[in-house]
């Protein structure tokens, strides 16, 4: 699909990226939407595989005795990465997105 046609400056407004707090909430509450909404679906997606994956091997390779958060060690730290990572990209899209709103001579 491609997009619209419109005039300059106002592509930049139709794509606008959601604020890094609002991502990092999105990011803390479901694993793995947070990349779907920086718009990469497909880390997103990975991301979730390895929670569910590294968690379930974690959970195998464990004793009975370990604590609930040993158990699920993988999948915990793999939760871990993509908030961080979700955030990382979110920050980088909204200053690429401010310093191209300047450039276009956008209000500051």
């Amino acid at each position: 699909m491609t997009r619209p046609a419109s005039p300059a400056g106002s592509d930049a407004a139709a794509y606008r990226p959601m604020h890094p707090y609002r991502v990092l909430l999105v990011a803390l509450l479901l694993p793995g939407v947070g990349q779907v909404v920086n718009n990469n679906p497909p880390r997103g997606l990975m991301m979730v595989f390895s929670i569910l994956a590294l968690g379930w091997i974690s959970y195998h390779l464990t004793t009975p005795e370990q604590s609930w958060a040993g158990r699920y060690a993988g999948g915990i730290f793999v939760y871990a990465v993509s908030v961080l990572d979700a955030y990382r990209w979110a920050r980088y899209r909204w200053a690429y997105f401010g310093r191209k709103r300047l450039e276009a001579g956008g209000p500051q």
